[in-house]
């Protein structure tokens, strides 16, 4: 998976965390980030590895979790929301790589570890309940602009959708008061969007943290 330089994106992160800090209940830290789906040395490798280990076309995936470790009724077993290709698998285990490295590995994670949402209403109603909750009435004042921004990076309409269901004892979500992690894979464009947050306490930023959201810019769409 190779990252996507996308300054608007960047921004978007930048300004929600911002956010948090002037008028937030909590710390936001955000990851939007595109991906191209052409595979690296390393996800070749990856893949190779995911193929050997199974006999299985399809990869079975969890039942969507509702909120914050509160599961929903499944679908049942081999339908095709519970399920995923070992090609599409593979790309949402090497976009965490991507994403998190070095600090974390995801090669070994479980495809049950997954979960296939069935529509994106669904996604942006969590999405914006969370960030209502934290931020108050500043979010409206930007949330036409961060599905706009998205949009035009992936296409949100062409895309399926996934959610990596955090395993809290050996990844990055361990100590966030909650966090929410979504993949939009627009298979067309051979392109994958990942919208990750976790909520932190208040407390001193390291300079990391500061670091990842040094970029400033007019949010305001322009036509």
């Amino acid at each position: 998976m190779k990252l996507l330089e996308n300054a608007s994106l960047d921004c978007l992160a930048e300004l929600i965390h911002t956010l948090s800090l002037t008028t937030g209940s909590c710390r936001l830290q955000l990851k939007i980030e595109s991906y191209s789906c052409k595979m690296t040395g390393d996800d070749k490798k990856l893949l190779r590895q995911m193929n050997n280990s199974t006999d299985e076309a399809l990869q079975a995936l969890s039942p969507l979790s509702v909120g914050y470790g509160m599961p929903s009724p499944s679908t049942g077993i081999g339908e095709e929301q519970d399920a995923c290709s070992t090609k599409t698998f593979h790309c949402l285990v090497s976009t965490l790589n991507a994403s998190f490295r070095p600090d974390y590995d995801f090669s070994h994670a479980k495809s049950e570890e997954f979960s296939r949402i069935p529509n994106l209403n669904h996604v942006t109603q969590t999405i914006q309940d969370m960030f209502y909750a934290t931020l108050g009435d500043t979010f409206k004042d930007i949330k036409e602009h961060m599905w706009n921004t998205i949009d035009k990076e992936i296409s949100l309409s062409e895309c399926t959708l996934y959610q990596y269901n955090a395993d809290l004892d050996s990844d990055p979500y361990g100590e966030a008061l909650w966090y929410f992690n979504y993949f939009f894979y627009n298979k067309r464009m051979k392109r994958l969007l990942f919208f990750s947050c976790q909520a932190q306490p208040y407390g001193d930023m390291s300079e990391d943290e500061d670091d990842m959201f040094m970029c400033t810019s007019d949010y305001s769409d322009t036509e």
